[in-house]
């Protein structure tokens, strides 16, 4: 009997080393794939793309355990492919809490993915329990990241920092690399106004309203009443633009995008996504909302996604960008990538000369390209952020 414990303790041991040690790996790399692009990038490409300042709205890098200084054989961002990309800026989101059987039409919010990859990557007990520590845990962990860099990765915290990396970048080479963090869905201030205090004094400077459910501030475009702002959510809108935080639309029902639009006095954002009028998926936005976004003086950032373009191919990516372009102007349209978000892509952030040249090959002009890739998220960063 006691040899029959023994084995079946070395059994449980061995299964529990197994779970802590591979699930999250292979967690990961079920969920961030590539499907690589045939497209060629041509010289001339290259040469703009390595020209430009380049920002990317979204990536979901922090949810998952992996060293942001290494380059990893999985997923899509890490600082050497940034710095292959010739990226300047990387918004990091926060992702705190996904439905089970999560799709685009309808999710209840009594479900949660993260809590078992959280407890599987070993993250801090904190976090296993607590939306608000979790999104604290990925502060951290850029903030580490940042330390570790020697001056390789710089928190944007304002429109100061923003200018100084903008001055560093444009001395040469590749780095220093600026990241902004934001959030995927305001459930993580747990019902609390005053934990938006809490999230901006660990550094996040932008947030959706919503992810996959509906919560306490905001409907989601796939939740199961996709309700508009509630009464704390209006409340949490007029906090943000009074602390200099980006407001993102993304995932927002149609109602809450349109409280929002209604409410919003400073440039709004859709920080990833598609546009219906290419790829009529539920969760793109309508002509009406981008037409709202435009007014704000805001930027529609465009996936790569299949689900946000209908395609892996780049020239999709493209064609969202011109429709965009050709509603509201030039000055509305940026990336958006949504890597690390459970997305399979055609190139990862080292890749991205591909959208560069995709927008030559759909008629893009330089100087319109050089919004796209950047110039107009600088734009709306500089006049949103707080000064310093």
């Amino acid at each position: 009997m006691r040899r029959i414990l023994t084995g079946l303790g070395l059994l449980l041991a061995v299964a529990i080393i197994s779970f802590f040690a591979f699930s999250p790996k292979l967690a990961e790399e079920s969920m961030n794939k590539l499907v690589p692009t045939a497209q060629v990038v041509s010289p001339e490409a290259k040469a703009l793309h390595n020209s430009l300042f380049i920002a990317d709205l979204h990536g979901d890098t922090l949810m998952w355990k992996r060293n942001l200084l290494d380059r990893a054989d999985r997923g899509h961002i890490d600082l050497p492919r940034l710095e292959e990309g010739h990226v300047g800026l990387q918004v990091f989101s926060s992702v705190t809490k996904t439905p089970r059987g999560q799709n685009y039409d309808a999710n209840p919010s009594n479900t949660d993915n993260i809590t078992a990859l959280a407890i599987g990557q070993m993250q801090p007990v904190r976090t296993w329990t607590s939306l608000l520590e979790r999104s604290l845990w990925h502060a951290e962990k850029l903030r580490r990241a940042e330390a570790a860099a020697k001056g390789q990765l710089r928190i944007i915290r304002s429109a100061a920092d923003l200018d100084a990396l903008v001055a560093a970048r444009a001395k040469g080479g590749a780095v220093p690399v600026g990241a902004l963090l934001s959030i995927e869905g305001l459930q993580n201030l747990e019902g609390k106004r005053a934990n938006l205090d809490v999230l901006y004094k660990a550094g996040f400077r932008m947030a959706g309203f919503a992810h996959f459910f509906d919560n306490e501030v905001a409907g989601s475009m796939h939740g199961e009443k996709k309700g508009g702002l509630t009464p704390l959510g209006k409340q949490i809108l007029a906090d943000m633009e009074a602390r200099g935080m980006v407001v993102d639309i993304a995932h927002s029902s149609h109602a809450a995008v349109a409280d929002i639009l209604r409410l919003a006095t400073r440039p709004v954002v859709s920080s990833h996504g598609g546009v219906q009028a290419t790829c009529k998926v539920n969760r793109n936005l309508t002509d009406a909302e981008i037409r709202g976004v435009a007014r704000t003086g805001g930027v529609v950032g465009i996936g790569y996604w299949d689900a946000a373009i209908c395609s892996t191919d780049p020239r999709a990516i493209a064609k969202a960008m011109r429709h965009v372009r050709d509603l509201v102007g030039i000055d509305h349209v940026a990336l958006g990538s949504d890597f690390d978000g459970a997305t399979t892509t055609p190139f990862d952030t080292a890749g991205l000369a591909h959208v560069t040249q995709a927008l030559l090959d759909e008629g893009f002009s330089r100087d319109e390209i050089a919004k796209v890739m950047g110039g107009n998220v600088l734009r709306v960063l500089k006049s949103v952020l707080p000064p310093r």
